[in-house]
């Protein structure tokens, strides 16, 4: 009976490590789909009404950008912000959104201002801004503001970036 027991732990303790040696031998990357890829270029389509929601892809953005670096690829990216992002992307938000997410709006503020440092730019729809009511001039300085959001992605699209839809 005791050598049975001994053969079983023996063998559990043999798959235990065999599967973990395994799975250190396997590396997680992107390999295949970014293939001979020198430069990525991808206009990121930013239409989320959600401040923390946005600020947590703005996140994911930055996440993407490093590893395409660390992986040999340049992330060429735009963001272009349209809808009722735009109503998170000002120094002067309505009081009722300000008192509900203050900390979120200086996070998504310090994330446009990390983007671009990251050489990632950042484009504000004029239409968004007019139809949601925030006032061109209070938007983040990190912001370009463009006439018309869909105009760009058609633009950048025409360029060869391609459309990452964030919604």
């Amino acid at each position: 009976m005791k050598s049975h027991i001994t053969y079983a732990l023996s063998l559990l303790i043999f798959l235990l490590l065999s599967s973990h040696a395994h799975a250190i031998d396997r590396v997680i990357n992107d390999k295949a789909a970014l293939a001979d890829l020198k430069t990525a270029k991808a206009v990121f389509l930013i239409d989320i009404g959600d401040a923390r929601k946005m600020n947590f892809y703005l996140e994911v953005i930055q996440g993407t950008a490093k590893g395409m670096q660390n992986q040999g690829v340049k992330p060429d990216f735009v963001l272009v912000y349209i809808g009722p992002s735009v109503k998170h992307l000002t120094t002067a938000p309505t009081k009722d959104i300000e008192e509900s997410l203050g900390d979120t709006l200086m996070d998504i503020e310090n994330n446009v201002s990390m983007l671009s440092s990251m050489g990632i730019k950042q484009e504000v729809c004029a239409v968004a801004t007019g139809v949601f009511a925030v006032d061109n001039n209070t938007l983040f300085d990190d912001l370009k503001l463009v006439g018309d959001g869909f105009i760009s992605l058609i633009g950048y699209q025409a360029q060869g970036y391609h459309l990452v839809p964030v919604f």
